[in-house]
């Protein structure tokens, strides 16, 4: 699929823009948030960081306040029940049924606090405000084909994408790929205004946040 070089650069100039305005009004938060892992009670790094696929098949590591106990991803690949749980319900465990997270972490999922430090990723090139949800390797066979994997590495990944705003959780694989591919299809400033627009009626009313 040919790009078209303005949407690009100007799709890159905001996500410049709305990155470093984002983390400069939030920074009361993200100094919150830092001092409950500092001095509360579940003490431990600040940021989780996990391996996900970027732009053209490039691995980055992607950004999120912890939400989950010191060493939740051992906890997950040791127990093949769990994992068998976590893969069938779509790279997730069921709400409720997850006992790597912690009350903060289900309280800063829930209201999508988690994801604010992915505008450090926006900034950096990473990712970009709007655009399909990265995705971690085990999940790039969710796509099916070569044509449908390299339709989804021709573009950076985003922090909101139209998969998120039509109900993230309750829509799982292979819907959710074709949600994603769609977006991709249609992508343009103003797709990507309606995209950010159900992202926040998403995020405001909590549908599918796990």
């Amino acid at each position: 699929m040919r790009k078209n070089s303005l949407y690009v650069f100007s799709k890159r100039f905001v996500d410049i823009s709305v990155s470093l305005f984002a983390l400069i009004m939030f920074s009361p938060l993200f100094l919150i948030v830092t001092c409950f892992y500092l001095f509360g009670i579940n003490r431990g790094p600040v940021f989780y960081k996990q391996t996900r696929i970027g732009e053209y098949g490039k691995p980055f590591k992607i950004y999120k306040f912890r939400s989950m106990v010191v060493g939740a991803e051992e906890r997950l690949y040791e127990n093949p029940v769990l994992y068998k749980k976590f893969v069938d319900n779509g790279y997730k465990l069921p709400i409720g049924e997850d006992p790597r997270i912690t009350r903060f972490g289900a309280f800063i999922r829930k209201t999508s606090i988690d994801e604010m430090p992915q505008f450090l990723n926006i900034l950096i090139g990473d990712m970009t405000v709007i655009g399909p949800r990265p995705i971690v390797p085990s999940e790039l066979h969710e796509y099916e084909t070569v044509e449908r994997i390299n339709k989804l590495l021709s573009v950076r990944p985003g922090a909101m994408g139209l998969w998120q705003g039509s109900g993230r959780s309750n829509i799982q694989y292979p819907q959710r790929a074709d949600i994603e591919l769609q977006y991709i299809d249609n992508q343009s400033q103003w797709f990507d205004f309606v995209v950010l627009f159900k992202n926040f009626v998403a995020i405001c009313t909590a549908r599918g946040a796990q």
